[in-house]
């Protein structure tokens, strides 16, 4: 099936869309996702700042007993949290990213989630790159600093148009287990439409040096089916059509079964592995379940 060509967006459309994306996920960063983020994940250490003089209050512990015996009263010793994170964001955005049957579509989610997870990094001094992926990897934009690369990485995910139409994770994991040498975290956004078997090795190789956190984005209608009659079905990512009678029971039994299998899966092997799962519905506002995730890391 040809893929449509669409017209290269121009400049000013480009700036007219970022800047959408900003505004929309501005409030939700500044407000409690930036603050959950910094909670949730912790810099690599703490560096000494200054000395300064012992106030009330301060723990006995932070003395600096040789600065205090020189000064003939007590001085205390300041600390700094060292961020230097590296968040990378794996966004899947093959065909069946472009689907939904209430709310938003899950690309437009992934959209909004990508954009809010990179200022929340650079709000933070932490570095942030991206990787488009279907079974290829579309664009890989290496983690770096600064509101301009934020930019960069938020018009990427709106205007990026995919190759391919398929889902394959096992190979945007497999490349990021070559080529980040340092540890980082890792949010892969996907509906995780392929089998999860696939990608158990990759990221079983990928989570012994780096921390990794799985988005499941769906929709009502991938997980069951209503008793409507006859209706023409179309595979996400495939194209392929077929006309089916949701009337039968058993029908929309064996499709359930299915799904369940394959969401049995994917439960299992991020347990295995102890990877974190965030589920959102295309029905729901998803900074809830991502807030809800982040509190759940600060008290763990």
């Amino acid at each position: 099936m040809e893929r449509e060509i669409l017209a290269r967006p121009t400049t000013s459309e480009i700036i007219s869309k970022v800047r959408q994306i900003e505004i929309k996920t501005n409030r939700p960063v500044e407000g409690i996702i930036s603050g959950a983020y910094l909670s949730a994940f912790k810099g690599t250490g703490i560096e000494f700042s200054e000395v300064r003089e012992y106030q009330a209050g301060d723990d006995p512990r932070t003395i600096d007993w040789n600065v205090t015996a020189r000064m003939n009263h007590p001085f205390v010793k300041e600390f700094i949290e060292e961020r230097d994170l590296t968040i990378v964001i794996v966004f899947d955005i093959s065909r069946s990213s472009e689907f939904a049957t209430v709310g938003s579509l899950k690309k437009d989610i992934g959209i909004e989630l990508c954009a809010s997870l990179a200022m929340s990094a650079i709000r933070n001094n932490d570095k942030v790159g991206l990787m488009l992926t279907s079974d290829i990897v579309e664009k890989y934009i290496p983690p770096m600093k600064g509101k301009r690369h934020v930019f960069r990485i938020i018009r990427e995910t709106i205007f990026h148009e995919p190759e391919h139409d398929r889902t394959d994770l096992s190979v945007p994991l497999v490349k990021l287990s070559r080529i980040l040498k340092k540890k980082s975290v890792i949010f892969v956004i996907s509906d995780f439409q392929d089998d999860p078997g696939n990608i158990k090795k990759p990221l079983q190789v990928l989570k012994n040096r780096h921390d990794i956190i799985a988005v499941r984005l769906w929709d009502v209608r991938e997980q069951e089916l209503p008793d409507i009659g006859l209706i023409e079905l179309e595979d996400e990512e495939t194209g392929e059509q077929i006309l089916v009678d949701t009337a039968d029971a058993g029908f929309r039994m064996r499709f359930a079964e299915m799904v369940e299998s394959r969401n049995k899966k994917l439960n299992d092997v991020t347990k295995r592995l102890e990877i974190d799962l965030i589920e959102i519905s295309t029905a729901q506002d998803w900074i809830k379940p991502v807030l809800k995730f982040f509190k759940m890391r600060v008290r763990r």
